[in-house]
């Protein structure tokens, strides 16, 4: 059904680990594109969905990051540690300029780890749908800013997955106090497909390093029973915003902003394990910094989703 999709930068790896039994109780199957050289966090990462017996898919080639040129120790990993975890997929990233003959070979050279296509800039797919062995057996994933329907649609009758990227990326003092994210989750079965995913609250867009932060942000999800069940984004943004110094301090401002909005009552936030540990935070005083931040709150975003389909 829900199909997160991360890039495997290191806090995103330790939301994996954090949520892997939640993403496996809720039938959730995270996407991951490996993109740091050194490959142990991942390989934590999927240990703790097998122990959790949940699923996954590692994309073999990436797009971005260290691997970009290869993913070869990314193929032997999974050969090496997970050949027999039935719930480990290898994601065969199809990508602008790759042949169908090259997107065929990298299908076969997986096809011991139940290779799952993610289209993302292919161009060839009435090519690649006729050369298919067994249509019906595949598993299409489809990044919507690069798959209209009617590429889509030559894969009907397969199993089909719609990421949509909900997040508007942007500098954070830009983010307004609240906008739509996605009504994906309840509108996925209307586009004709069998899940749906998202980059939760990162975005698609890949950044390698960011620089010094003027404005530090919190992001928090929440679906609206008053609008149709659509799911709508706070950005909490520090009031301090034209200095590269004091993070803490912000983070401190964005943090009373949440904890204000949790606190009313009518903010339809999920009070969940993410909120508790943001409470603690703000008891505390204690800047954890921005990549735990961030950590949080993809957490919060996946236990939202949990909550929405429980």
């Amino acid at each position: 059904m829900y199909h997160p999709y991360f890039r495997g930068k290191q806090f995103e790896l330790l939301t994996i680990r954090d949520t892997a039994a939640l993403l496996s109780q809720s039938g959730f199957t995270p996407i991951i594109e490996p993109v740091r050289e050194a490959l142990k966090g991942l390989g934590r990462a999927l240990n703790a969905i097998c122990e959790a017996k949940g699923r996954a898919i590692v994309i073999v080639n990436p797009d971005y990051g260290d691997h970009a040129d290869g993913g070869a120790q990314i193929s032997a990993l999974l050969e090496d540690e997970f050949l027999e975890q039935d719930g480990i997929s290898a994601g065969i990233l199809l990508k602008k300029g790759m042949s169908v003959d090259a997107a065929l070979k990298l299908w076969e050279d997986h096809s011991n780890h139940d290779p799952k296509f993610v289209h993302a800039g292919f161009s060839d797919a009435k090519a690649l749908a006729d050369r298919l062995p067994a249509l019906e057996t595949t598993s299409h994933i489809f990044i919507e800013t690069h798959c209209g329907k009617l590429y889509r649609k030559h894969f009907k009758g397969s199993t089909r997955i719609l990421i949509r990227d909900g997040f508007k990326k942007r500098r954070n003092a830009d983010h307004p106090p609240v906008e739509q994210f996605s009504d994906l989750h309840v509108t996925f079965e209307e586009e004709d497909m069998d899940g749906f995913g998202d980059f939760l609250i990162v975005g698609d867009e890949y950044v390698e390093g960011g620089g010094p932060a003027y404005a530090v942000a919190i992001h928090a999800t929440y679906i609206d029973p008053e609008h149709e069940e659509v799911m709508f984004i706070y950005h909490f943004v520090s009031e301090i915003r034209d200095t590269p110094t004091d993070p803490a301090g912000k983070f401190m401002q964005a943090l009373d902003q949440l904890m204000a909005t949790l606190a009313s009552g009518t903010s339809n936030l999920l009070d969940g394990q993410a909120m508790g540990e943001f409470r603690a935070l703000h008891a505390q005083r204690h800047f954890p910094g921005l990549g735990h931040v961030k950590k949080l709150s993809m957490k919060h975003h996946i236990e939202t989703l949990a909550d929405f389909f429980s």
